[in-house]
């Protein structure tokens, strides 16, 4: 399996339910994201994470993708884009790509 399946795996596991309700809509937990993306690509990459921004406020709609900043040690930074995967606001990492 490769890294990105086997992340995928990982952070869709890890991240059941990461919603939090509000003015009558669900929203996915960015802070929970953060977390949940920044721990699962130091163990399942052995990346060095320094930092993960989520966009807050992501209303949870089944097939919906959002992207989320993840700085590297050096300041390096790649875009992990995220797609949410039910109502149940069950998420997956779709791609991890290289910044600019």
């Amino acid at each position: 399996m490769s890294f990105l399946g086997r992340a995928s795996a990982l952070i869709a596991l890890l991240l059941v339910a990461l919603a939090a309700s509000g003015c009558g809509e669900t929203v996915i937990d960015d802070v929970k994201a953060e977390e949940a993306i920044e721990q699962n690509l130091k163990s399942s990459a052995n990346k060095k994470v320094t930092a993960v921004e989520c966009p807050s406020g992501v209303e949870v709609e089944a097939d919906a993708t959002f992207a989320c900043t993840v700085t590297l040690a050096g300041g390096k930074e790649e875009t992990a884009t995220m797609k949410i995967l039910n109502e149940d606001a069950d998420i997956e990492l779709a791609t991890l790509k290289a910044g600019k």
